[in-house]
Parts: C-alpha cells; sequence; structure tokens
C-alpha cells in the first residue's frame, strides 16, 4: 500500500494526513518540531525540510509526497521557499514519489476575469513571483522526465481549522464574532473566492493518485464568490452576533505604516485580490477529477461555530 509523505502540520497539512490516516493510509508527517495529529498509522518526523538529504531520507518508499510547507509570514518567502522547494523537488524525484504541492493564485497577479488553470502566470510582485517561479522549475523537472509533479492552487481558506491568523477573513471574524469593528484594509464589498480546507485536501489526495493530474495546475474547486461582508454577515447570523460592523483603513495609512513596516509594505503588494473581484474557476478540476467543493452552508455551519467558540475562550 502506497505511503504518504506530508510536508508541514498547518490547517490544511494536518487535516490531510487525517484524511489519509481515516482512509487506512500510512502517513509521515515532516515538521520542524515533529508535530502533526497523533492518530494511527501516522508518523511524526521532526526535521528541517530545507536539509535535501534529511528529507530525501524521509521520502525513501513514498509514492506521494506533498508539500503543504510554509516557510513563514511574507518577509520570509523570498528567503525561505528556494531552498524548501528545491529540497522537496530532490526528495520526490530520489524517491520516485508523486510531487503535489499546495499552491496559491499569487502568481495569477491582477486579473479581469475569472482564473483558470490554463491561465498564464503574470506574477505582480515578489510574492507572487517566487510562487510562479517554484512552480515553473517543477514543471522543468517533470517535462525532463525526472519527477511526476502537479499542484493545487486554493484561494483564500475558510474552514473551521483556520486560525485567527491565517488570511485577512478569520481576523476579521475575530472581531465581528466577538462583537467588535473589524478595521478591514480593502474593499469588503468586492466579489472573493473563499476556499474550503476540506476541499483542498480532496484535491490534494485526488491530484496524488490520477496521473491525468500529472505534468499540470488544478485550482481546487470552491463555492461561488462571496464578499467579504456577505461572509462575515452569514457567519455573524448563525453565531447571533448580528450585522458585521467593518471600518475600512484607509489606504494612505497603510502605505505609510509601509513605509516602516517591510511586513504590510509586502502586505500591500497583494491586496488587489481584495480591490477587485477575484474569482478562482475550479470547474476543470471537478469536471475532470471528480472533486466538488463541499456545500455552502455545510462551510458556514462548521466554520461559524469553531470561531465564534474561539472568541470566547
Amino acid at each position: 500500500m502506497t505511503t504518504h509523505l506530508v510536508v508541514g502540520a498547518g490547517p490544511v497539512g494536518t487535516a490531510l494526513a487525517s484524511r489519509l490516516s481515516q482512509a487506512g493510509r500510512t502517513v509521515r508527517v515532516v515538521t520542524r518540531s515533529g508535530g502533526g495529529p497523533e492518530l494511527p498509522r501516522v508518523e511524526r518526523i521532526a526535521l528541517d525540510a530545507t536539509d535535501a538529504t534529511a528529507l530525501a531520507d524521509a521520502a525513501r518508499g513514498v509514492g506521494v509526497l506533498y508539500n503543504c510547507a510554509n516557510p513563514g509570514p511574507y518577509l520570509e518567502w523570498e528567503r525561505g521557499w528556494p531552498p524548501l522547494a528545491a529540497s522537496v523537488l530532490h526528495a520526490a524525484e530520489t524517491s520516485g514519489a508523486v510531487l503535489v504541492t499546495l499552491g496559491n493564485l499569487y502568481g495569477y497577479g491582477p486579473v479581469d476575469g475569472p482564473m483558470t488553470r490554463d491561465r498564464a502566470l503574470a506574477p505582480s510582485g515578489p510574492l507572487g513571483e517566487v510562487r510562479a517561479r517554484m512552480w515553473q522549475d517543477a514543471l522543468a523537472a517533470h517535462r525532463a522526465g525526472r519527477v511526476r509533479v502537479t499542484e493545487a492552487r486554493a484561494s483564500d481558506y475558510i474552514g473551521p481549522s483556520v486560525p485567527d491568523s491565517h488570511g485577512l477573513l478569520p481576523m476579521y471574524a475575530a472581531a465581528t464574532l466577538a462583537g467588535k469593528p473589524a478595521f478591514v484594509v480593502a474593499d469588503p464589498d468586492q466579489p472573493h473566492t473563499w476556499t474550503a480546507v476540506d476541499d483542498v485536501v480532496a484535491t490534494l489526495i485526488a491530484l496524488g493518485a490520477d496521473d491525468r493530474a500529472w505534468g499540470s495546475p488544478w485550482l481546487v474547486p470552491s463555492n461561488p464568490p462571496a464578499t467579504v461582508r456577505e461572509v462575515l454577515r452569514e457567519l455573524g447570523t448563525r453565531a447571533g452576533t448580528g450585522e458585521p460592523r467593518l471600518r475600512r483603513v484607509p489606504r494612505v495609512a497603510l502605505r505609510t505604516g509601509g513605509l516602516a513596516l517591510p511586513v504590510v509594505r509586502a502586505a500591500l503588494g497583494v491586496l488587489y485580490q481584495f480591490d477587485r473581484p477575484f474569482v478562482a474557476d475550479g470547474s476543470d478540476t471537478s469536471n475532470v477529477l471528480g472533486v466538488r467543493p463541499t456545500p455552502w452552508t455545510q462551510v458556514l455551519d462548521a466554520t461559524s461555530a469553531a470561531w465564534r467558540a474561539r472568541t470566547t475562550e
């Protein structure tokens, strides 16, 4: 039976290892700390995934390798992603495992119209450029016959396991579900695609198992887009906290903050995702691989209960 290696134990890596374990699969989870879900058939391994030799050793005998890692905050991406991505690619190549990378939509840059898997990458800043380069390096190795690769591209996460620190929506919800105003840093009334963590997991598993997926990126199927205000309203209705109170932070104030704080400056580079419609079309993934999004009401029910509980702890 195929052994699966998951690099990273954030919301997606943890959920992926759990789903594979529940399906009776043998799973290895690699993190710096040796963390991850404590479940049957899950082996937790402590190592630095940028150590190519150590990661290749951990990948011996593995059939599918999932890169669900994150080198840290935006400021770490340019420095942290290249050695991490190279190490993971090396581990897949030396082990013969299929490499399934958890990606995002940053590489497309600002777009007019929905994003699809065959849309050309056109990153507009360093965060998108580093992600685009990762895919291009992996695809080159695939085309050279050295390794089999694929990538799942997800939009901003929604789901009960997503922490407050993981994106703008959970941060806003932490305030509104506590009955407080949320200070939003972009237009809260633009349509936006939200991707359920469970649907990311389902897509990753499908990509690793189906050779039709290899050599191509795939967008994670998601529900129709909804604005930030609409999602917060739906969550608040379920939690009984009422209409969200949103206060928009002037862009000039953010730019002023960016002069002093590099992390704010880096975040400004991706706010275009909330200044215009940001819509991902994962219908190809549904049509070819059979992955379909979790019903939106089910996502909202589970998310609202978990996120509201955090505000009362």
